[in-house]
């Protein structure tokens, strides 16, 4: 048997997300691919355009490793990019165009990124971004992404468009493949507010069992209808960017969105699947009934069963699943038992809210013990952190092997978020052991934030906890005790937070408290603090 176990030049070709575009090029090659207002392509004109685009960022010198980025909506340009930039044997870095000029600007420095694409409406965003960086520091060269057809826009410190790369590229040109499925494919940073962000790589190998898993947990079939409204640079759109591509799917893309352009979208082009973090589920519920089913994925906080079920009696059918971008997208999803299915609506809404069993992507899921490892009781009230290990956990961070190094322990990554097992094998979060809130679908650093309060000169100590909103999810709430002889008003320190951080992260309300409480070792107890929110009706300050 030695004799034929060697891996060899025919059976280990390295795996790569990129080849599904090339085989949807052949299999589905007159089949719509992107459809974005009046534009429509096929699958051949998206590999054509791809190949074109490829061999122009080779021209200006991109070789195999350098980081290429993007920052735009959902537009086609940026899904385009996934697939043209690593093609070029770049890392594809998508990056939140929520996120304010200082920020893009540490991004931007330590990624050392060598090729921006930047969308027309974002044009001042970058130009301060890329001001702010360091004397010296070699910036990145600009390309712009013309959106909406010809218009006067100052074009200095750009050195092409979009388009006319495209237009100028060879339709003929040799992809680069990854020399082996560790080769890194892409790069998202999970948070970018302090001077030492983490970016998360991903592998070829990662990035292409991630999607395929993704596709067989949530029974994609074969040229399904998507609407993108979750944002391409969260997670690579959890990989279906590359998994569209997989199944001959049409892409529709929508630059902005709200209830009515959903419920258009969804009706026009007869919509079959869509992801889509809380907020999204709280814009479904103002449609109307649809004419047909429509799957929708959602991931973050668990949605409250009144929209769940307003939701679903519209015609949508919520998957809740649950993930990093520490580990592409979704890592355990609620797979549905056809049982459940006789069950009471309300017993329906709580078993879809848990966040189930693992993806096919992942090889065990597992909460423990965060000191010694262990396996909790499978008892649904047991708290531990949750554990992965399987093909979809990140590479690494960034330039960052200390980060690395403490999340990836004894064969598994630690989440750093807490949950319990259900004796059914089911998972289902609790909390986060680093108080992470998830606002409108953005992870927001409570650590962070507090930081930011601690610099305004009034600001004696500062916690933050999040807050419930019918809208948004959560929201942050600040609990700020204020330095003796020293005044500030609620909406004074919002406004310097909004000079310092993305305006999602700032503070929505404001508690002033003389003391914080504490316990016997000095450490702020956020329980307290989260009972006292639990209490606090609407309104953007109070004094207790």
């Amino acid at each position: 048997m030695d004799a034929f176990s060697k891996p060899n030049g025919a059976n280990s070709s390295p795996l790569t997300p990129l080849g599904f575009l090339e085989r949807a090029a052949t299999v589905y090659s007159n089949s719509l691919s992107i459809v974005y207002n009046n534009l429509t392509y096929t699958w051949s004109d998206t590999f054509s355009r791809c190949l074109r685009l490829a061999s122009s960022i080779s021209r200006l010198g991109i070789v195999k490793g350098d980081v290429v980025s993007v920052i735009a909506p959902n537009i086609p340009a940026i899904y385009e990019l996934h697939y043209a930039a690593p093609m070029a044997g770049a890392v594809i870095n998508t990056i939140n165009t929520r996120l304010d000029a200082r920020t893009i600007s540490i991004l931007l420095h330590h990624s050392e990124s060598k090729l921006l694409f930047v969308d027309d409406h974002l044009i001042h965003l970058i130009r301060e971004a890329v001001y702010l960086l360091p004397d010296g520091f070699a910036r990145p060269r600009l390309v712009l992404i013309i959106d909406d057809g010809p218009k006067s826009l100052p074009t200095d410190h750009f050195i092409n468009t979009y388009e006319n790369m495209v237009e100028k590229g060879d339709p003929g040109f040799k992809w680069v493949r990854p020399d082996t499925d560790w080769d890194p494919l892409t790069l998202n940073y999970t948070s970018g507010t302090t001077s030492s962000p983490k970016g998360v790589v991903h592998s070829h190998r990662g990035n292409f069992i991630g999607a395929i898993g993704s596709l067989v947990d949530w029974f994609v079939p074969k040229e399904p209808v998507y609407l993108w409204t979750l944002p391409m640079f969260h997670a690579n759109g959890w990989s279906f960017i590359w998994g569209m591509a997989a199944v001959g799917g049409t892409n529709i893309c929508l630059r902005k969105f709200n209830a009515y352009t959903i419920y258009n979208a969804i009706h026009k082009h007869h919509v079959t699947h869509m992801c889509g973090v809380p907020v999204v589920l709280n814009m479904l519920t103002k449609c109307q009934p649809l004419n047909h089913r429509v799957h929708i994925m959602t991931g973050g906080s668990p949605p409250p069963v009144a929209v769940l079920l307003n939701v679903e009696s519209l015609g949508f059918d919520v998957c809740h699943g649950y993930g990093m971008t520490e580990t592409i997208g979704p890592s355990a999803a609620c797979a549905w038992k056809r049982e459940w299915n006789q069950l009471p609506a309300n017993e329906r809404a709580r078993l879809k809210a848990r966040q189930g069993v693992r993806t096919m992507s992942m090889t065990e899921v597992d909460v423990v013990d965060p000191e010694s490892g262990v396996s909790v009781t499978r008892d649904g009230l047991t708290h531990g952190e949750i554990v992965f290990k399987g093909a979809s956990v990140m590479l690494g961070y960034l330039k960052d092997p200390e980060s690395t190094k403490r999340c990836m322990k004894n064969g598994w990554f630690y989440t750093g978020d807490v949950g319990v097992m259900h004796a059914d094998g089911y998972l289902e979060i609790k909390d986060r052991l680093k108080d992470i809130i998830i606002s409108g679908g953005e992870n927001v650093s409570t650590v962070e934030v507090e930081s930011v309060l601690c610099l305004h000169p009034a600001v004696n100590e500062a916690a933050v906890v999040g807050r419930a909103n019918e809208y948004w999810g959560e929201t942050p709430c600040a609990f700020v005790n204020l330095k003796d002889d020293v005044a500030a008003t609620a909406e004074e320190i919002m406004a310097f937070c909004k000079e310092k951080m993305p305006r999602y992260m700032v503070p929505k309300s404001v508690v002033f408290k003389e003391e914080l409480p504490r316990t016997s070792t000095g450490k702020i107890q956020k329980n307290v603090l989260r009972d006292i929110v639990k209490t606090m009706g609407s309104g953007v300050t109070s004094r207790l």
